[in-house]
């Protein structure tokens, strides 16, 4: 017997998931959390990194100890010289020299830098010149910034033209909504919970909208293959055939953003959390928190918003009524649906004899009238085959 589980069911696209019916829903939980985001924007704002906001950075020897004895006396060295500055963010980096731990201050002048590295080789008790420091500018993070926005335009562009080839201006609309629904959550994101934003996060920013738009363009396919010539019958509305396509590339959605998420989660909790390799943790947090939200976005948001747009062309329009109409019939009972048996008191016995050979003797259009034919062998011609020959006397 075959099994019947919701896994089962699944795999089989029979798990009749009702995602387009609650579609208002989806829309009001994306309202809500764009605004959510963008209120985190205006009040919160990012932690933006020193390639962003500016600052300093020291490296220093991990021999000296472990990172939280290494911040913790970096601290006490700028509270003396700095004038209250303090570590914004300490991370273990792996180097051809050693590992080291690179400690990021806020912007110093020349010589606030210099006199914090001689009380940091004082408090740590080795040479200054085994603490290596540099200052870098926000206007290295602005061009970053202007290059990905460039980079994001060119890209957005491509999607809209390869879209309406493959499919059509609505399938590309709501692609690129979902998109930017999918990087406007990821930044909320970081935005609340207080992420640092560096040149990686951007680089992870643009790496997944390619993820998002593959986990899209799976469902418009199967989409336009259930929709293909859906106005020839009356079986079924648009929502209704699009949500049957949801339902049958579900499991691939979600097997394709597992497949995709383990590694990037194997990246960030263990390369990063596990063995401290703190360059990684910028890169694989975008990935891993920007990934989840494409698989949610390219199935409860890119697919509705397709159908409600296509809720607005004529023909469809047209269509949806007529199926609604018919199904509205089958429920009074006024049509019999197409094979069901007639209904009792509608058989042959109930119908008149004299009606059934009035029927019957009713012509096809186009055929001859019916009556009875002389007799003879070519129906009306002498029986002898002489044709207008009087006596049909046969030839010798």
């Amino acid at each position: 017997m075959a099994k019947t589980g919701l896994a089962s069911r699944l795999y089989r696209g029979e798990a009749g998931v009702d995602v387009i019916g609650r579609r208002k829903l989806w829309f009001t939980v994306a309202g809500v959390l764009i605004l959510i985001s963008v209120l985190s924007f205006a009040v919160r704002g990012f932690s933006l990194g020193i390639e962003f906001a500016g600052g300093n950075s020291f490296q220093v020897p991990a021999s000296v100890g472990t990172l939280e004895q290494a911040e913790a006396k970096v601290d006490a060295a700028l509270a003396t010289t700095a004038g209250g500055a303090e570590v914004e963010t300490a991370q273990k980096v792996g180097g051809t020299g050693g590992d080291y731990y690179e400690l990021r201050t806020s912007q110093l002048t020349a010589e606030q830098a210099n006199a914090a590295k001689e009380e940091m080789a004082r408090e740590f008790g080795i040479q200054p010149d085994q603490i290596s420091g540099n200052q870098v500018s926000e206007a290295w993070g602005s061009q970053v910034t202007s290059r990905a926005l460039l980079g994001l335009v060119i890209f957005v562009a491509l999607v809209m033209v390869y879209l309406i080839l493959r499919f059509e201006w609505r399938m590309a609309v709501a692609a690129v909504s979902s998109l930017f629904m999918n990087l406007i959550l990821t930044a909320g994101i970081y935005s609340l919970v207080g992420f640092e934003v560096t040149p990686s996060t951007i680089i992870g920013f643009l790496t997944i909208l390619g993820f998002a738009l593959y986990d899209v363009v799976v469902v418009f396919d199967k989409v336009q293959e259930n929709t293909r010539g859906i106005t020839a019958n009356n079986n079924q509305t648009y929502g209704e055939a699009a949500n049957l396509a949801i339902n049958q590339s579900l499991m691939r959605s979600l097997n394709t953003s597992v497949v995709a998420l383990l590694p990037v989660g194997g990246l960030l909790f263990i390369g990063a959390g596990l063995l401290g390799a703190g360059t990684l943790k910028d890169l694989g947090l975008v990935l891993f928190v920007g990934m989840a939200i494409a698989f949610l976005t390219s199935i409860l948001l890119a697919t509705p918003l397709l159908v409600l747009l296509k809720s607005y062309e004529p023909r469809i329009q047209a269509h949806n009524k007529r199926v609604l109409a018919r199904r509205g019939a089958l429920g009074r009972g006024e049509i019999t649906p197409k094979g069901a048996p007639r209904p009792a008191g509608e058989d042959d016995e109930s119908i008149d004899p004299e009606e059934a050979a009035l029927a019957g003797a009713a012509p096809k259009v186009g055929t001859r009238p019916a009556g009875k034919r002389p007799s003879g062998a070519r129906g009306g011609r002498p029986a002898g085959g002489g044709g207008n020959r009087p006596g049909g006397a046969k030839r010798r």
